[in-house]
């Protein structure tokens, strides 16, 4: 079974809960929209919008993470290996700057994801009306794929996790924790989204992802100090070859 890289979990938890009020932001129009699809139940069409889209994002990394895993496969290259533990490491620690930083000038993904978003538009248009469960089920796994520069940082890493089970589990795992924001968007979700929004707080939390970053970079060299070896066993990380 494919061990848990818990530094790499964790950061996706936490860059999901520094990016709820983002996400309220850019898609609350969409968010708020789905209520009225279904007068009178708008707690369950919630739930069905946001299950939909934390779906959406748990697909996409295992689709990536299964692509990443099989170039590798491919190459059979314990430097590509290597290579891709590395940037993994580096699209967190690239990631802690983009929650840290202003303006998106760290969203270089966000190009191709609008052209991604130029593909999939025609299947929005063939869900509406959204006047059935799957309809909207459907709906929110597209909002999932919309381009936006958050869930594609974290879809780089899920790709480079180089398996399936891992990009999915890092995808599901962020979308899980945008929730807390996302799926009231009322009084609670803003004062939420406010809290997590304070500077000190996100600066300490950014730091955390920054630090998951250097770890991940690091483990292949500090697997090989016997010191340390268990410790990082206990965080999923692993040697390159049990991988």
């Amino acid at each position: 079974m494919l061990p848990l890289d818990i530094p790499v979990l964790t950061a996706a938890f936490v860059a999901g809960l520094l990016g709820g009020l983002h996400c309220a932001v850019m898609c609350g129009g969409i968010a708020t929209g789905f209520p009225a699809m279904a007068p009178g139940r708008a707690l369950g069409v919630a739930w069905q919008a946001n299950l939909g889209r934390v779906t959406g994002y748990t697909v996409a990394g295992a689709l990536a993470g299964g692509l990443g895993g099989g170039i590798l496969r491919l190459a059979r290259s314990d430097t590509l290996a290597l290579g891709v533990r590395v940037a993994a490491g580096l699209a967190l620690v690239l990631l802690a700057l983009r929650l840290l930083g202003r303006g998106g000038r760290l969203d270089l993904l966000a190009r191709p994801g609008q052209q991604l978003w130029q593909w999939l538009r025609p299947l929005h248009r063939h869900l509406l009306p959204a006047d059935r469960a799957w309809r909207r089920l459907a709906l929110g796994a597209l909002w999932g794929w919309m381009p936006c520069g958050l869930s594609l940082s974290l879809l780089s890493v899920a790709w480079l996790q180089a398996n399936a089970l891992g990009g999915a589990l890092v995808m599901a795992v962020f979308g899980l924790a945008t929730l807390p924001v996302m799926l009231p968007l009322t009084w609670s979700g803003a004062r939420m989204g406010r809290w997590l929004q304070r500077p000190g707080l996100r600066v300490a939390l950014a730091g955390f992802i920054l630090a998951a970053g250097l770890l991940t970079i690091a483990t292949p060299w500090l697997m090989q100090v016997p010191a340390l070896h268990g410790v990082l066993s206990a965080l999923g990380c692993q040697p390159l070859q049990s991988r």
